[in-house]
């Protein structure tokens, strides 16, 4: 039964970390006025398949604690804006919408944080990196919409 917990929580992963293979940055991103803190492109995968290993892994973890249903249920919505954030920002080219998206985000990783650190601490740790990456892209999309208001989505 744990395997088929694993795999259940590494598909919905994937199924979230294949919306950046779907809509990847291109040169209407590259083109963008971005702030000199931008990490550089090659970051991003990496950085999101180390996050997604530790989420699969915490969100298995506290499957097997006692009552993780409200934790697992906050842990499926981040995953769920998470998928959403890359379409809108990349595909639709709305870095305003993508506000829209990445605040509820982050709100739903940090719920999720807490929800596991009290059924885990171990699975509570694993997602500190993720809030810490949340809280700079956050950042990053919000100075990114600040910097190309007005400017063509296309």
């Amino acid at each position: 039964m744990d395997w088929i917990t694993a795999i259940g929580f590494s598909g919905a992963a994937m199924g979230a970390a294949a919306t950046g293979a779907m809509f990847p940055p291109g040169r209407w991103y590259d083109a963008l006025s971005k702030p000199n803190w931008t990490p550089p492109n090659w970051l991003f995968p990496l950085a999101w398949t180390l996050l997604y290993i530790a989420m699969v892994y915490a969100a298995w973890r506290v499957a097997r604690t006692p009552n993780a249903g409200p934790a697992l249920a906050l842990w499926s919505w981040q995953i769920v804006f998470n998928a959403l954030w890359t379409p809108v920002f990349f595909g639709l080219r709305r870095i305003d919408s993508a506000l829209l998206v990445i605040a509820p985000l982050w709100i739903a990783v940090a719920g999720t944080c807490v929800l596991f650190w009290q059924a885990d601490p171990l699975a509570g740790a694993l997602l500190l990196p993720l809030i810490v990456w949340q809280t700079y892209a956050f950042a990053l999309n919000v100075s990114i919409w600040q910097r190309n208001r007005g400017a063509a989505t296309s």
